[in-house]
């Protein structure tokens, strides 16, 4: 077996490639910044946010999110962009004339894919949540100054094993739930029961009140029956449980996403795919990077009248069709329609086939 050595036309590649990625990148990153800014600058000025607070505390940490969020765009672009230049000046003809194959042609390519794809897998995991939520509380102290009144209905939760509660509806504005119940089972077996007219939270001592109550105790010989008009009691939830931001799940790491999806399983949460979604989405998003790379080159690859301005187009047709075909996969999956794995890996799998048949198609 031939060992494999770099060459000179490799380090070329791999240099063009992750050159222009991170120019196109930072010039990307740079116009999201001016356009944020002019429209955040009158919540800033109202607000009197600092400064220091807006560069380190909100930009300083919205660059990382959006970078990886337009990696794999801009991934396909460079690819796009650098080989169509490549091919039109019949440089990959000349690189092909003098013996190197079309795969062997791929591996600085896959080489950079790789460094792109490992840079978003860190950033995505170690970088961004923590960055998120610093940049919410920024959000919450000088964007969000009005707090949004969010009232769940037929909420059903486990807060505990054995432990069920349900609230006909709960406001999170005032942090009051009404028509509670709580049932405790011991064995498979009910044994307490709690009815109420509402549940509020008790800031001063950190606890709930529980308003006109009914207990209903259940034994092997009677029954024990307890009623009153205030009750204070410790539940294993707490209203920030209520307020948490759908986005919350971007400030959560993998293994805090993992932890939180056993949670609301055991809680019986309904929104709990979106967790498993934001889980699978990031192993999926850094191996789109090879995917969308593999359809670069082969789509580029060829020389065709007229420049790459063509080629460039179909790129940005194929990008955004991926991110769009994403985003519909997602919606299906919290709608019921499709299962959280399949959901984040279908887009992959359906652009690999569609990769594997344009580079078979490719000029060899």
């Amino acid at each position: 077996m031939k060992q494999f050595q770099f060459k000179i036309i490799d380090f070329y590649i791999i240099r063009a490639f992750l050159g222009t990625f991170f120019f196109s990148l930072a010039l990307i990153m740079t116009i999201a910044v001016i356009f944020d800014l002019s429209e955040k600058i009158d919540n800033f000025m109202e607000h009197d946010a600092p400064l220091k607070a807006v560069i380190f505390e909100y930009y300083l940490n919205f660059i990382p999110y959006f970078a990886v969020l337009f990696s794999s765009l801009f991934t396909f672009i460079s690819v796009i962009f650098f080989t169509s230049r490549l091919a039109y000046r019949s440089e990959i003809i000349a690189i092909i004339s003098n013996g190197m194959s079309f795969h062997r042609l791929l591996v600085p390519y896959f080489i950079s894919a790789s460094v792109i794809a490992l840079f978003a897998f860190i950033l995505s995991d170690y970088v961004i949540p923590r960055a998120n939520r610093i940049r919410f509380e920024f959000e919450e102290r000088y964007i969000h100054s009005v707090p949004v009144s969010v009232k769940e209905r037929n909420i059903h939760r486990q807060i505990e094993p054995g432990v069920y509660i349900y609230m006909e509806s709960y406001s999170t504005m005032s942090d009051v739930g009404h028509r509670f119940s709580m049932e405790k089972y011991e064995d498979g077996k009910l044994v307490s029961k709690m009815l109420s007219d509402y549940i509020k939270w008790d800031s001063t001592i950190n606890k709930w009140s529980v308003k006109n109550y009914f207990i209903r105790e259940i034994h092997d010989l009677d029954d024990v029956l307890l009623f009153g008009s205030e009750l204070d009691t410790t539940l294993a939830i707490n209203p920030a449980d209520f307020k948490r931001r759908m986005n919350i799940v971007e400030a959560m790491s993998i293994r805090e996403l993992s932890n939180e999806i056993e949670e609301l399983k055991m809680q019986g949460e309904s929104n709990v795919v979106v967790y498993q979604i934001e889980k699978q989405k990031r192993y999926a998003y850094p191996f789109s990077t090879f995917i969308l790379t593999l359809i670069g080159v082969s789509v580029s690859s060829k020389k065709v009248k007229g420049g790459i301005g063509m080629q460039i187009g179909i790129g940005l047709l194929v990008a955004f069709s991926y991110i769009l075909f994403m985003q519909f996969s997602s919606q299906f999956a919290i709608g019921g329609s499709l299962n959280p794995l399949v959901a984040a890996w279908l887009p992959n799998l359906l652009y690999a086939i569609i990769a594997y048949f344009l580079y078979m198609m490719a000029p060899k």
